[in-house]
Parts: structure tokens; C-alpha cells; sequence
């Protein structure tokens, strides 16, 4: 009954889509009809074919990238890497927020735990990174080459080396530091990490605007990442320039991808990324594919139009599934056919000749072959 008053929400094409593709149903999910759809998918997920390896391969999927903390031991990924009768690679991906989040009350706990997995005591700013450099030569020995980092947005505050050590020292000692002191903090671990992702040819990702739990009282009653978070509309596109130009200023910027929850800023994006561009990989800096609350028919279509009117769209590297089910790469079938869709548009009013083999090259690329090239993969 909800779902049929879903009317233009991506959540009722996601929804049908799903129930197509790996259920068999073509009818319409609504009140008269929930009681034969849940009869339906419960006998159908008893079906061998409904594992989670059989959805994964039924999707044709080559590769996933998981998103793990650097004190993870990536022990699943080892076994996965092992298993013979499992074809699809599994890769991790450095997520090192908690090691940024100097604010947080949990930081020192953190911070002990990296110690011990890292085999280096951090009791400096130094020795952090040298942990997490350690941290990441593990990684990149198991196929790492991508980070991601949650952001509240791209910061730039000027620092100096002796100001972030004292910071640093400042909350060992467990003194709260200031929000300027933060910021500067996590403008260093950002500068320092990034120069270590071009050493090692890494992707960074940077997704920020969101303003996190905003419900206090559901917040308590539920914990995070429970449907209480919003846009947060703060434009930081001058902040993100100076701090891709304190990389860029040695040659040590690496191949970024820059998210952003708040659509009003595509333009920007779109802007900033141009002038950081360089010969060493093909579309280099990328603003990424719409996301999250954006990640539907319009915030798509209003993304790759921005891209396309200030950029290369034939450089993009499409559509990423953030989701954490297994169902959710039917995403990827939604995204390529809006993107179809908005080209062929194009094609149809002239914009564009209506030449297959030009289009194909396209169209292939920012379904696939653009990312494959732009992450290294080996497939």
C-alpha cells in the first residue's frame, strides 16, 4: 500500500525492477497483490539460484569492491581469493574515517587498535601515518586501489607540521580540541593520505554534503545510518580547489572522484575538476555519479547534463552500487538506461550525429569500459 502511493520515487521503479529480473514477476507490487508477491519471492528464495554467489553471477558482475577499515584483517578476502568455484573478484577499499575523526570519543580506543594491528605505537601524528602507510602496502597487496572518504565536506585550513603535532598531542592527553584545530587536522591526514594514494596509484573518493542525525530522538533509540540524515547545502567548491591544488602544487595529486550530496552543486564540481586535469590518466579528476538521495531519474539526468555541458561525458565512469543488497544491481541496468534515454535524446534533436559506432564507443564506456581503465582493473 505504501509503495503504490510512490509515485516518481526511484524506490517503486527499484522495487519492480527487482522483483522482474530475479523473481520472475511482472505484475504490479500493491495491496491486492503483496499477498502473491511475498508467497512468490519466499518459495523462489529457497531456489538454489537465489544464493547470494548465484544473484551475484546472474548479474554478471565481474568485481566487487567492499569498503573496510584499515585495521581490517581482510581475511574474507583471502578465502575468496582462494576459492576456486567463485570467479568474481572481491577487492577491499580503504575506508580510514575513523582514523581522521580526531572529534570523536571513540579516537583513542581507535587509535590503540591500530597500533596493535599495525605493530607501530601512534603517539604522534608521524607515527599515525606511518601506521596507516603500513596499513596500506597490506591493502595493496590484496588488490586495494581505491579509498573512500566520508566527508562533511572538502575542507582547506593552512597548517604547519609542528601545529597538527601539537593538535595531535592535545587529544592523546584527552583535551578537546577546537573545531579549527579539527579542521586543520583533517585538511593534514587528508594532504598526507592523498600524496600516499599517488605514491601507490590509487583512487581517492571523496563524498561529502551530508548532515548526519539529525533525529536526536530516534537517533538514541536506533543508533546511526538508520534514515535521519539530509543534505547539508554548505558550498565548499573553494575549499576543495585549494586543497586539490596543495596536492596537485608537488605532483602528488591522485586520481580523485568528488561526490556530492547536494545537486545544486554539479556545476561547481564540474568546474573544479576541470582545472586539475592532466595527461596521466584519461578524465583523472571525476565528479562522481549522482548519489544517495540524488540517485534517481532527475538527479541522474540533471548530473550527467551538468558533466556533459562543462565536460567529457564520454570520459565518465558511470554508475557505482553503494547499496548494501545484493539485489541492488539492477541500479546499474536503471542508471544505463536513463543515461540511453538522455543520449538518445540528444541524437534525436540534432545534437549529436547519429553515427552507432561513435555512440557505441559511449555509450560501452560509461557503462564499463571507462571505469575498468580508470581503476586498473585486471579483468
Amino acid at each position: 500500500e505504501t509503495l503504490e502511493m510512490a509515485i516518481g520515487n526511484p524506490l517503486y521503479h527499484w522495487s519492480h525492477l527487482e522483483l522482474q529480473r530475479y523473481f520472475g514477476y511482472n505484475g504490479i507490487l500493491n495491496g491486492d497483490t503483496a499477498e502473491e508477491v511475498w508467497n512468490l519471492c519466499n518459495a523462489k528464495l529457497q531456489e538454489d539460484s537465489m544464493s547470494v554467489r548465484n544473484l551475484i553471477k546472474q548479474s554478471n558482475v565481474k568485481l566487487i569492491c567492499t569498503t573496510d577499515d584499515p585495521v581490517d584483517s581482510l581475511e574474507w578476502h583471502k578465502k575468496l581469493a582462494e576459492d576456486d568455484t567463485f570467479d568474481v573478484q572481491v577487492l577491499p577499499a580503504w575506508r580510514p574515517d575513523k582514523a581522521m575523526n580526531i572529534e570523536k570519543p571513540e579516537y583513542l580506543d581507535y587509535l590503540n587498535t591500530l597500533s596493535d594491528v599495525s605493530g607501530i605505537k601512534v603517539n604522534s601524528f608521524a607515527s599515525l601515518m606511518d601506521a596507516l602507510r603500513n596499513r596500506m602496502q597490506f591493502f595493496d597487496s590484496m588488490g586495494c586501489s581505491v579509498s573512500d572518504h566520508a566527508l562533511e565536506y572538502v575542507m582547506y585550513k593552512p597548517y604547519t607540521d609542528a601545529e597538527i603535532e601539537a593538535i595531535f598531542a592535545k587529544r592523546l592527553s584527552g583535551e578537546a580540541i577546537t573545531t579549527e584545530e579539527m579542521n586543520k587536522f583533517k585538511t593534514a591526514f587528508m594532504v598526507s593520505v592523498g600524496k600516499e594514494y599517488n605514491k601507490l596509484n590509487w583512487v581517492m573518493q571523496l563524498h561529502y554534503g551530508t548532515i548526519r542525525d539529525n533525529n536526536v530522538f530516534r537517533y538514541n533509540q536506533l543508533g546511526p545510518d538508520t534514515g535521519f540524515d539530509c543534505i547539508n547545502t554548505y558550498d565548499c567548491s573553494a575549499e576543495m580547489a585549494q586543497f586539490l591544488n596543495a596536492l596537485n602544487s608537488t605532483d602528488e595529486l591522485p586520481k580523485t572522484i568528488i561526490y556530492s550530496l547536494n545537486p545544486s552543486v554539479n556545476a561547481a564540481i564540474g568546474t573544479v575538476i576541470g582545472c586539475f586535469q592532466d595527461s596521466k590518466a584519461v578524465g583523472k579528476i571525476q565528479q562522481g555519479s549522482a548519489w544517495w538521495f540524488n540517485d534517481h531519474k532527475v538527479g541522474m539526468t540533471n548530473q550527467m547534463t551538468s558533466l556533459a555541458n562543462l565536460s567529457l561525458l564520454g570520459n565518465f565512469i558511470g554508475m557505482l552500487t553503494d547499496s548494501r543488497s545484493f539485489l541492488s544491481y539492477t541500479r546499474h541496468e536503471y542508471f544505463r538506461r536513463i543515461m540511453c534515454e538522455l543520449i538518445g535524446g540528444w541524437v534525436e534533436n540534432g545534437e549529436y550525429p547519429n553515427d552507432e559506432k561513435a555512440l557505441k564507443k559511449i555509450v560501452e564506456g560509461i557503462s564499463y569500459n571507462n571505469a575498468v581503465r580508470y581503476f586498473g582493473f585486471d579483468l
